[in-house]
């Protein structure tokens, strides 16, 4: 999606010249999907989903965006905090342990 972060791959500067004086990056990137430390995701029920997208306004992180007049979350950003699920008036989303579908 346009204006939306993404993953960058983070290389080694090869020499010491080529290490940035500040931020390694511009704001908005990641080097690695979720850095591996949320315990809970959000799972969306598409059939339930209203398309209210109270969601999608109470997101903290602003993950989750409008697709096809519904809603979808990226999981590279998400940190699992839940506000999606308890907000939700369709009782859409679920709040899933990480290592489980």
């Amino acid at each position: 999606m346009k204006n939306r972060p993404g993953i960058t791959k983070w290389k080694r500067p090869e020499h010491i010249s080529d290490y940035p004086v500040g931020p390694g990056m511009d704001a908005g990137h990641l080097v690695a999907g979720n850095a591996g430390w949320r315990t809970f995701r959000p799972v969306i029920n598409i059939e339930s989903c209203t398309g209210c997208y109270r969601c999608y306004l109470v997101c903290p992180d602003g993950v989750i965006f409008k697709k096809n007049d519904k809603i979808d979350i990226d999981l590279d950003f998400c940190k699992g905090c839940g506000v999606c699920s308890h907000e939700c008036p369709a009782n859409a989303i679920d709040m899933i342990k990480e290592a489980e579908e």
